[in-house]
């Protein structure tokens, strides 16, 4: 399970199982580097995985478990950064082009009605087409949780659903 979060809120955090990892991402401002090390503190000390969403150069620098990049993000110099071992590139996607060097993908929207929309057909027949593992993403709810039985998926990620 994976749950972007946009502020560090211990309340929601606190909710959630030892088997979530934490993906910080907040679009509307500039990555504050206090939070980030408040984040990557309280994870650690909790024994969260923490991925920083959209600065890669930050994330490796900061020593965090990975890095987070958005679909959006068409850049490629992520495939040029010496990274660890442990270090884990994680990224999302809604077609098989938009996948590159990303360890883990997270294919969207399953189940949100937008104007990304796959279904549970097409998400599958992506997710064929890489031997990678597949985390499902978009308008998952605890009405259709069950259905992720039905995909070739490894996990999933959210924002309501954790909170």
């Amino acid at each position: 399970k994976y749950y972007f979060i946009n502020k560090f809120d211990t309340n929601y955090i606190d909710r959630q199982d030892k088997n979530t990892a934490i993906i910080y991402r907040n679009y509307k401002s500039k990555n504050n580097l206090d939070t980030i090390i408040k984040f990557k503190k309280y994870c650690k000390k909790n024994d969260y995985k923490f991925y920083l969403s959209n600065n890669i150069k930050l994330a490796i620098n900061l020593n965090l478990d990975g890095a987070y990049i958005p679909s959006f993000n068409k850049e490629t110099n992520h495939l040029s950064f010496s990274k660890t071992k442990k270090f884990l590139l994680i990224g999302s996607a809604h077609s098989n082009k938009e996948i590159k060097g990303v360890k883990i993908i997270f294919l969207s929207s399953i189940f949100k009605k937008n104007k990304n929309y796959l279904g549970i057909n097409r998400f599958n027949l992506l997710s064929k087409l890489s031997k990678k593992k597949i985390i499902g993403l978009g308008g998952i709810s605890f009405q259709n949780l069950k259905k992720l039985n039905l995909l070739k998926c490894s996990g999933f990620a959210g924002i309501s659903f954790f909170e």
